[in-house]
């Protein structure tokens, strides 16, 4: 069985904690443990913050689009934007890297992102924009 939701909203920096908060209410159907649902706010927050930053610069009209979905006890998670794109993919994954280093940013979205799921699939293309697909198993 597939249970699926799917939001769009502004990329604006008020619409991370709606993004974050309604992912975890549509994965808590699988009875989650507090980490993991934690886990799913964390990788939400940092796909969701990337592409307010890095797809849409110094814009608030770029659309940001997730999609979840559950099949049996794995919930999946896709993130896209119709952004700037990723340049170098496996560079921008490196922990530390940051193309903005002016506005404080850690350089730690993608290596947090691997570390807290099970699965973490990266596809970009210059001027197309971004798609992050991550998977977890929810433990039961």
């Amino acid at each position: 069985m597939k249970n699926e939701m799917k939001l769009e909203f502004l990329s604006k920096s008020s619409n991370e904690a709606f993004a974050r908060i309604a992912v975890a209410a549509f994965v808590s159907q699988l009875d989650p443990t507090i980490e993991e649902i934690a886990d799913i706010k964390t990788v939400v927050s940092e796909a969701v913050t990337n592409a307010i930053i890095h797809a849409y610069p110094n814009r608030d009209d770029g659309i940001v689009k997730i999609k979840a979905s559950i099949i049996n006890d794995e919930i999946e998670i896709e993130i896209s934007d119709t952004g700037a794109g990723i340049e170098n993919v496996e560079e921008a994954k490196k922990p530390l890297f940051t193309t903005k280093c002016n506005l404080e940013r850690s350089g730690m979205g993608f290596a947090i992102m691997e570390s807290f799921m099970d699965e973490l699939k990266v596809e970009s293309i210059l001027g197309l924009g971004t798609k992050i697909t991550m998977t977890k198993k929810i433990k039961k």
